[in-house]
């Protein structure tokens, strides 16, 4: 089991089985949000310790389409956890425990920060990757 949480402690979960790919996005949304690595999980994957009720979804406006998943009381970004999807992204920062998963890739690179180095050899797409 892989524990997670926000940094409150109100909200908490567990993943069945590891992620099945990690990857960072570098777009503004995702770096604002401040989860721009994420980890891919199965839904059935995913129990619910306490918390579900303290998540807030922001649902922009298009033509984006991914809302994002956070904490009401302390702001953790926690991805895409509420999604009814049967595979979706969660935030790597608010896992708990440690997993062998490395960076598999990075997505929009194009939007990637000056300031901002790679420092791994996942490979990198300027936009979504195909």
């Amino acid at each position: 089991m892989i524990d997670g949480s926000c940094y409150c402690g109100a909200v908490k979960f567990r993943l069945a089985s590891e992620p099945t790919t990690m990857g960072t996005c570098h777009c503004s949304r995702c770096r604002k949000a401040g989860a721009s690595t994420i980890v891919f999980v199965k839904k059935e994957d995913l129990v619910w310790v306490q918390g579900k009720e303290e998540v807030a979804l922001y649902q922009p406006e298009p033509p984006y389409k991914y809302g994002r998943c956070f904490c009401k009381i302390c702001g953790t970004s926690l991805g895409e956890i509420l999604s009814q999807e049967n595979s979706f992204p969660i935030a790597a920062n608010a896992l708990d425990t440690a997993m062998g998963l490395r960076n598999q890739f990075h997505e929009s690179v194009s939007d990637k920060p000056g300031w901002y180095e790679i420092c791994d050899d996942a490979p990198q797409s300027p936009g979504h990757p195909s």
